[in-house]
């Protein structure tokens, strides 16, 4: 595993992110683990950030892309502070837009979206914290698409994640972000998988933070609700 992906592990848990416990998720089901990207809250945090989904970025997808998207409200924090992490690790200007839940009728900045106003030629990669059912790329698919003039005129490079949480999708036995791929057409990742997350804090961990019970309850959750 690449030492980006071990410092992020652990910078989630250093910031309380990443939770170890009896959490219940918004399906209902009962998990030992819980993520919350809202818990970063400092310059110093999102700094970081912005510099581990830059790496991830640039690792998965190269330089040939030109706008972040990232979706209203989690996403505009994360797209803001990534584009600033790219320009300062790989020398290259990202341009950054997000969408407005209610477009704004006003102004010279007028219209459905906030920040650089996606067109036909772009190229761009999503932005997101994290993603279990899948359902978000719902709405932030037509609303990019819906800025072209002509078919195809913008090309979605891919989409990027904090976490692969490695479970099954609603009615599907493929995680959230492999029926994207196959639904939409472009590579969606991750900056780390559950897979990492484990090797990390139990496989070569002292397992103080996940230990021998913990182990046990994310086994037997996977047993359930592991993708294929």
């Amino acid at each position: 595993m690449e030492q980006y992906k071990k410092d992020f592990i652990n910078f989630m848990v250093e910031c309380k992110v990443l939770k170890f416990g009896s959490f219940t998720l918004k399906s209902g089901r009962k998990s030992p683990f819980f993520m919350n990207a809202g818990a970063y809250v400092t310059g110093s945090q999102l700094m970081r950030l912005g510099r581990y989904y830059a790496q991830a970025i640039h690792d998965n997808f190269g330089d040939d892309f030109d706008v972040l998207f990232g979706p209203a409200y989690k996403g505009i924090p994360l797209a803001t502070a990534c584009v600033i992490a790219y320009s300062e690790l790989y020398g290259k200007e990202i341009k950054y837009c997000s969408d407005r839940k209610e477009a704004k009728d006003h102004g010279a900045d007028k219209g459905s979206l906030l920040g650089y106003e996606i067109k036909d030629g772009d190229r761009v990669v999503i932005i997101e914290d994290v993603t279990t059912s899948g359902k978000s790329i719902e709405e932030t698919y037509p609303k990019i698409k819906a800025q072209e003039t002509i078919p195809g005129g913008i090309k979605i490079v891919g989409e990027i994640v904090s976490l692969n949480r490695m479970e099954k999708a609603p009615d599907s036995t493929k995680a959230a972000l492999d029926v994207i791929t196959e639904k939409y057409g472009f590579p969606a990742k991750a900056i780390v998988s559950m897979a990492d997350v484990v090797e990390e804090l139990y496989i070569n961990g002292n397992k103080k933070i996940i230990t021998e019970d913990i182990k046990k309850e994310i086994d037997e959750y996977y047993k359930l609700y592991g993708a294929s």
